[in-house]
């Protein structure tokens, strides 16, 4: 059994021998150990736990909330990382100043990715100043997985009387007893046990990959990168080596400084280095800088592959660039010797998986000193420079034959060559979706992919993608956006599902005309943004609403894969994963006095598409597959 289950399954038992019988859970993929053993105990009726299951962290603390205040029992809220967390702090408040014992069981990342702008990631200890007690439990677990395989490889042995064996069973009940006396201290301080004041308390649990039962791995697995960095790197350098800001000279100009505009006469002055420069470009946060890079790179001759928060129309990234990443055997000849990772790389798998590969060498350009690193591959990290004026020398395309490689093979993949093997966890569309109906007779249903790719071609203006699903299908089938779109933008500081209509409304009332592509989910999770009071400003914002009852993304992830499935059941990724609403988004949006429509072709969305977004208006897309 892999650490995090195991952590989970203790955690949860002694919730229970603690006297906890309710327990409620907020659907999410880093708290999956934990959504597993409450599902578990839930089913099991031997054991005295009721799950309540809520789509919204904040709905579900104060539902945890009034439990605890009615049974006078300590209620657990468990929530994923990131922005679900934050959502607990009104209930957590109203439990600190009524004296309630509330829980907030938080899922985090493990601790050496926080600092370092990989995904979902946040300062989680200590978010709520107001508990009576805080832990922050070690990662499971330092050793115990050595100790399983050390264990396995003494097997000759009878069961439970090997070496091995003993030293794993040591390891692993050290690590259990560690986490059983957390919840116990937690429970004693959220009810008052020893004296003071009941009231909520915090347990934070950072959990590692594999996130779902599996078998432990051989023990003596490992590479080379591994064994260099605990030697250090061999010529006698830091691990990774900072470049000083304000060295790129007096006409360099920050990041913070450029608006949401064109930003025609800016270019990224990009660090020197190898022909075979690979530029992976993530989410900058401002259509002007991402297409100052781009200028910057065409500069050096280096193709980017730029995820779509770095796009625009008619910009100069290798076309379905994010399938060429994880394609074997186009890298067999073409792999990079150097990759400059630009802005924060939120969306794809097989980007880290590159970053990773044996003997490639990582730069950051980072416009802060705060640099995105989550792998800790960095050889060197340099300023974000851009400067006034055109580029002074674009290198032909035709004239640089790595350029051109990496151009030919993206066009050829988007124009239909499929995503190659590992790209499914991000998000399943290949390359080349049709964004048609197919040609004579019934159309064919609309996917999340197949409609992105709509969306991608069809829209005018600005264009927000929020988060989950929908920027991943439509990175995978798009070739690049249509010539119509001024820049796409999201929130993607956490990428959490929480406040993107409000996001989105903010960019349109100073941008302009803005679409937002959002899933069904995230839709609900901001409904509130629809409440415009009479005489307020309103946004021109169309809001186009992939519903397939869900959190769809899951089905991608390896939750969704048929080993798992038949172990825990199909029910139990339908709950607590997906966790299909059933709520008439029409009625919803005509509540808020909203304009609806409901489409089902590619056709007719690419028809409500047609006109740029005025006034504020839904357009809900049924999904069929």
């Amino acid at each position: 059994m892999n650490p995090s289950t195991l952590a989970a399954r203790v955690i949860i038992d002694e919730l229970v021998r603690c006297g906890v019988r309710e327990a409620v859970l907020c659907p999410g993929s880093r708290s999956a150990p934990l959504a597993y053993a409450l599902a578990a105990a839930d089913a099991d009726p031997e054991v005295p736990l009721r799950v309540h299951v809520r789509t919204d962290e904040r709905t579900a603390a104060f539902l945890a909330l009034g439990m605890a205040a009615a049974s006078g029992r300590m209620v657990p809220v468990v929530t994923t990382s990131g922005t679900a967390v934050a959502n607990l702090h009104p209930a957590m408040l109203e439990a600190h100043h009524q004296r309630v014992p509330l829980l907030a069981l938080t899922a985090d990342r493990p601790p050496e990715l926080r600092g370092t702008g990989a995904n979902q990631t946040t300062q989680q200890p200590g978010l709520f100043p107001t508990v009576r007690l805080a832990v922050d439990l070690g990662t499971p677990a330092a050793g115990l997985e050595d100790a399983q395989a050390r264990a396995g490889a003494g097997a000759g042995a009878q069961a439970g009387t090997g070496a091995g064996a003993q030293a794993g069973a040591a390891v692993a009940a050290v690590e259990a007893r560690s986490w059983r006396t957390a919840v116990d201290r937690c429970w004693s301080a959220a009810v008052g046990a020893l004296g003071g004041d009941a009231g909520p308390v915090h347990l934070n649990l950072p959990l590692r990959d594999p996130l779902v039962a599996t078998e432990v791995p051989a023990a003596g697995s490992g590479s080379a990168r591994a064994a260099d960095a605990v030697q250090g790197r061999a010529d006698g350098a830091p691990w990774t080596a900072v470049q000083a800001h304000g060295t790129g000279g007096t006409d360099a100009v920050g990041v913070g400084r450029i608006g949401s505009g064109e930003g025609g006469t800016r270019h990224a002055v990009l660090p020197e280095g190898s022909e075979r420069t690979l530029v992976l470009l993530g989410d900058l946060g401002s259509p002007a800088a991402a297409r100052a890079v781009q200028a910057g790179a065409a500069r050096r001759g280096w193709p980017v592959v730029a995820e779509p928060f770095s796009r625009f129309g008619g910009d100069s990234a290798v076309p379905g660039g994010v399938h060429l990443l994880g394609d074997d055997d186009f890298l067999a000849n073409h792999a990079p010797e150097r990759v400059l990772v630009v802005g924060r790389l939120t969306l794809h798998r097989v980007a880290g998986r590159l970053l990773g590969r044996e003997g490639l060498r990582v730069e950051v350009v980072s416009a802060s000193s705060s640099w995105p690193d989550p792998g800790h591959r960095a050889a060197a990290v340099h300023p974000l420079v851009l400067r006034e004026g055109a580029v002074e020398a674009t290198v032909a395309r035709s004239d640089t034959v790595w350029l051109q490689a990496w151009h030919e093979a993206g066009t050829r993949v988007a124009a239909g060559g499929g995503a190659p093997g590992g790209l499914a966890e991000s998000g399943g569309a290949a390359g080349g979706v049709s964004a048609g109906d197919g040609g004579s007779g019934a159309a064919p249903p609309l996917t999340t992919a197949s409609a992105a790719a709509v969306v991608a071609t069809s829209v005018r203006g600005l264009l927000f993608l929020g988060s989950s699903r929908a920027p991943r299908s439509m990175d995978l089938a798009m070739a690049g956006p249509g010539a119509q779109v001024t820049g796409i933008v999201g929130n993607r500081g956490l990428a959490g599902i929480d406040g993107c209509l409000s996001t989105a409304a903010g960019w349109s009332l100073l941008h302009g005309p803005t679409t937002a592509l959002v899933g069904d989910l995230t839709f609900l999770h901001d409904a509130n943004a629809l409440a415009i009071g009479p005489g307020e400003p309103r946004p021109d914002l169309t809001v186009v609403v992939l519903n397939d009852d869900g959190g769809a993304i899951f089905s991608d992830l390896e939750y969704g894969r048929t080993e798992h499935l038949e172990a825990h059941g199909p029910d139990t990724f339908r709950r607590v994963f997906t966790t299909p609403t059933g709520v008439d988004i029409g009625h919803l949006a005509r509540a808020h006095g909203v304009e609806h429509t409901l489409v089902n072709t590619a056709s007719a969305l690419r028809e409500e598409l047609m006109t740029e977004p005025s006034g504020l208006r839904v357009v809900e897309v049924a999904l069929g597959g």
